[in-house]
């Protein structure tokens, strides 16, 4: 009995028609010796080469970078409409408390939303359906849920985010005024690396530079997850937004709050543009290389 052999059970192309022919011819004959036999297996073996892979080599996705050659998904930015501590006029950004009923939208906010809501029906965002990524923060999480009611999304494409949309933490600005952003946005306009003073409270102390890795790394995930969908991103506030987006474009992260998002606010994120209203005044505006825009 013939022994097999890797060679001989391994899948090959068909020879070309000679070298069956070939074996024919010689099967044919009266006299078939194991060694013929063997010779004919070896001619029908290097008829053809045989290559280790004919398919075309897959192209993987590289680590997303900022800002990206393209997007593999469309993306909807939203801010959350208006929160209790806001209507109050008061910072709260301490992630304690994002879960909290306190951290809710307020009746404006409520509205604010249903607004952004029938904004992104409108624009047709969810016409093919689409997946919501709220943060987990109370009031970014029931803006999702309004989205998802207005738009005639199942609540099973509601992703909940638990860190990288936390609200910005503003450290010693936690419980100011709201008027006091502007501090916070002068002292980011002199450097992406510069942190709020701190606290003792547990609310964090975020710089530009340190918004910019949660959102990046948050685009990472969306583009590895998903390939042609629409994702809609739901933050409780508008740094997050506003750093992804000039992030995305390619802009001098300094002058994110230049892209400021108000309460309930909507914007498609286009890689390829900047919106008319926010044009800079001059080319240094550009940063090709975040964060490493100072």
């Amino acid at each position: 009995m013939l022994s097999s052999s890797p060679a001989a059970t391994t899948a090959l192309p068909p020879p070309p028609p000679e070298t069956y022919q070939i074996s024919l011819n010689l099967l044919s004959s009266p006299q078939i010796t194991r060694r013929r036999l063997f010779k004919t297996l070896s001619l029908c073996l290097a008829a053809q080469p045989v290559s280790v892979s004919t398919a075309a080599p897959a192209h993987a996705r590289g680590l997303f970078q900022m800002p990206p050659l393209r997007l593999s998904n469309r993306y909807y930015l939203v801010r959350a409409g208006e929160s209790d501590y806001e209507s109050l006029g008061i910072i709260n950004t301490n992630p304690v408390a994002k879960t909290s009923v306190d951290s809710g939208l307020s009746e404006k906010g409520k509205k604010q939303t249903v607004r952004a809501a029938l904004q992104l029906k409108a624009m047709g965002a969810c016409d093919r359906n689409c997946w919501l990524w709220p943060s987990i923060t109370q009031r970014a999480y029931q803006a999702a849920e309004i989205i998802a009611s207005i738009n005639g999304i199942s609540r099973s494409y509601i992703v909940p985010e638990y860190s990288f949309l936390d609200a910005r933490g503003l450290g010693a600005y936690e419980g100011k005024k709201l008027d006091s952003l502007s501090e916070v946005y002068a002292l980011d306009s002199v450097s992406m690396k510069t942190k709020p003073p701190p606290i003792s409270d547990g609310t964090p102390n975020e710089s530009v530079s340190d918004v910019f890795v949660r959102v990046t790394q948050l685009m990472s995930i969306l583009e590895t997850q998903y390939s042609e969908d629409t994702v809609v991103i739901v933050s409780p506030d508008s740094d997050n937004l506003s750093v992804l987006q000039a992030g995305v474009q390619g802009l001098d992260l300094r002058r994110h709050s230049e892209l400021y998002f108000g309460p309930g606010e909507v914007r498609l994120l286009d890689a390829d543009s900047i919106p008319v209203y926010k044009q800079p005044a001059s080319a240094v505006y550009k940063c090709t290389n975040p964060p490493n825009c100072d």
